[in-house]
């Protein structure tokens, strides 16, 4: 018979034996194994210091600093080491009150769940940002006993200019959606938000280092880490050369000043942006620092609008200015002739409907046209262009129309390097089908041969219509950036040194070209912004404002021989365009040319500078 009682002791010395030799098992994986604790305590005793590259320095065409860099200081915070008795210490030198430290620290205990990227050690985060210099001495005197407090340098945008606003940009935190999907960045990193800022981030940001070092637990520094993988420097982003004009842009401000509207000026051989203006705007230097988040919302809610860019976002009817474009598509279909003569009468009358024109001799040929700017003329041109006998109705013909529009870059974003960019309107068959039903005549969308009902376009547009016309027949895409150090991007040479052409061959241009040096001459439309010793060639233009008073258009290019310079000026509730418009156009041309000191055209300056229009 078994004796139970030695099996039972059998039983019990092979369970021992088991959970012995699976303790031994354990206790070697982790000892000879696994490293898990190790990396632990080696964690905890390493701090992963960010090093903030310096932003690009960008400078204009003729190498003047427009942005560059401004060291700053941040407190970061590991949220669990902190001591509740210095709070009234740093209410008192952060100049806040209790309940707003209490929302730094919540906010930091939130930032810090997401600072875990790059194989970060620390669960540290961004408490305060930008401290004043007298903020930055009282701390870091005192770091010594701020426990879980600890200063970090990057660096912030500071200005030269006060306007230029819409085409550079201004820096602001990073958003949740580029945390969440751009690993190279971290809460409260800055960006790049509008602008060319915004447009070349990857390059501007340059690259960020690391310093590794080993800390107690009071978090002080004892030594950095040697070893290479552990540490490497930041790398600053490369300078960039904008192809602004500082010296112009400042002078277009002041021009614009007081009033509602844009300006626009390109070189014709390159499409680099000489100027770019908006009014109302805003000073860049306004959105940098402590004050970023609370300036922003103020111009949020101002109902001025200076953040909206209407460069490339604003859409205009552009009124007479699209009559050269129309005179060109005329001789290309060759519905006209450059001594093709048409008469006015005061208006083009068709049954019920009738097109005023303001008082003018005739008939006129194609220069004269242009030079008195006959809405008569190109009414009849418009109507003789859609309905065409060799085209089976007029839906062909208007859309032969758009092709050779489109052709100008109109109706699609330029492809300028901002973001954001509006393509303007040139109204598709399907657009006019809905509006004006399928059978509708050429009598009825008459006013786009006027620069007016669906057509609509962007400064940024009309200023490349003006290269255009000045390279007779080809452009660039427009662009702020002219060079960036360093840097060979076969894409964007592509992009921004390919020439574009219209469907207009170059021979028709002459004729266009000769009407638009006119324009400046005894009789022209805008005479009397002429300026001696530069033959400029423009065009004016009303367009018809639903809201108001008319706007002011004007387009131009200098010299005719050889353009340097091509301009687009838009003057909201400015009326004619010869009265706001041109006068701004021809002083800036001037100033770009002849560099005077004072211009030539003191009266004229005189005027556009002292006038406010209500807005």
């Amino acid at each position: 018979m078994i004796d139970i009682h030695k099996q039972r002791y059998k039983t019990f010395i092979v369970i021992f034996v088991l959970f012995f030799l699976l303790f031994l098992y354990r206790v070697a994986s982790l000892q000879l194994f696994n490293n898990e604790y190790e990396q632990k305590a080696i964690n905890n005793a390493l701090n992963k210091i960010t090093l903030y590259p310096a932003r690009s320095v960008i400078y204009d065409r003729n190498h003047k600093i427009i942005a560059k860099n401004l060291v700053m200081y941040d407190l970061f915070i590991f949220p669990r080491e902190i001591e509740p008795k210095n709070r009234d210490f740093l209410c008192e030198v952060l100049e806040i009150d209790t309940a707003k430290y209490n929302d730094l620290l919540l906010e930091s205990w939130i930032k810090s769940k997401k600072r875990q990227k790059n194989n970060a050690y620390n669960h540290s985060a961004l408490f305060y940002s930008n401290l004043t210099e007298r903020q930055y001495t009282v701390i870091r005197e005192n770091l010594y006993r701020l426990k879980g407090f600890y200063i970090e340098p990057r660096t912030d945008r500071s200005y030269e200019i006060v306007g230029g606003a819409h085409a550079f940009g201004y820096l602001g935190e990073a958003s949740e959606d580029l945390l969440k999907n751009d690993p190279y960045y971290q809460p409260g990193d800055l960006v790049g938000i509008t602008g060319i800022e915004k447009y070349y981030e990857p390059y501007m940001r340059g690259r960020k280092g690391i310093r590794t070092v080993w800390q107690d637990r009071t978090y002080r520094e004892r030594g950095v880490v040697n070893d290479d993988s552990f540490n490497y420097p930041a790398i600053a982003g490369p300078d960039f050369i904008s192809s602004m004009d500082l010296e112009l842009q400042q002078y277009a401000e002041k021009l614009l000043s007081g009033k509602r509207g844009s300006i626009v000026a390109i070189e014709p051989g390159s499409g680099e942006v000489l100027a770019f203006v908006n009014k109302p705007d805003y000073n860049p230097n306004d959105l940098i620092g402590q004050g970023r988040n609370k300036e922003f919302r103020k111009m949020l809610i101002d109902p001025k609008k200076p953040l909206y860019n209407r460069a490339v976002k604003g859409v205009y009817p552009p009124g007479s200015t699209v009559k050269t474009v129309l005179a060109l598509i005329g001789l290309q279909e060759e519905v006209i002739v450059p001594e093709s003569r048409k008469g006015c009468g005061g208006g083009y009358r068709m049954g019920s409907i009738t097109v005023g024109c303001h008082p003018h001799g005739g008939p006129l040929d194609l220069e004269g046209s242009i030079q008195i700017s006959c809405n008569s003329y190109y009414c009849a041109l418009f109507r003789e262009i859609i309905d065409n006998p060799k085209y089976a109705n007029v839906q062909q013909g208007y859309e032969q129309l758009a092709k050779h529009w489109r052709s100008f870059g109109l109706g699609e974003p330029t492809g300028i390097d901002l973001l954001g960019e509006s393509g303007g309107n040139i109204p598709s068959v399907e657009q006019l089908n809905r509006r004006h039903g399928p059978k509708w005549r050429s009598s009825m969308v008459i006013s786009l041969g006027i620069g007016q009902g669906e057509i609509l376009l962007t400064p940024l547009q009309l200023a490349n219509v003006a290269a255009i016309l000045a390279n007779r027949g080809y452009y660039y895409t427009p662009h702020i950036v002219k060079s960036i150090n360093g840097i060979r991007d076969v894409e964007w040479q592509k992009k921004f040194k390919t020439k574009h052409y219209t469907s207009i061959d170059r021979i028709h241009y002459e004729t266009v070209v000769a009407g638009m040096s006119k324009v400046m001459q005894p009789g022209g439309t805008a005479f009397a912004a002429s300026v001696n010793d530069i033959e400029i060639c423009g065009k004016t233009g009303t367009a018809q404002n639903p809201h108001g008073k008319d706007h002011s258009l004007f387009i131009a290019f200098a010299p005719k021989e050889n353009p340097k310079i091509a301009i687009a000026v838009i003057v909201e509730n400015g009326g004619f365009g010869a009265t706001y418009a041109a006068p701004i156009a021809t002083l800036m041309i001037e100033k770009y040319l002849k560099h005077p000191q004072t211009s030539s055209k003191t009266a004229m300056e005189k005027r556009i500078l002292e006038t406010v229009l209500e807005f």
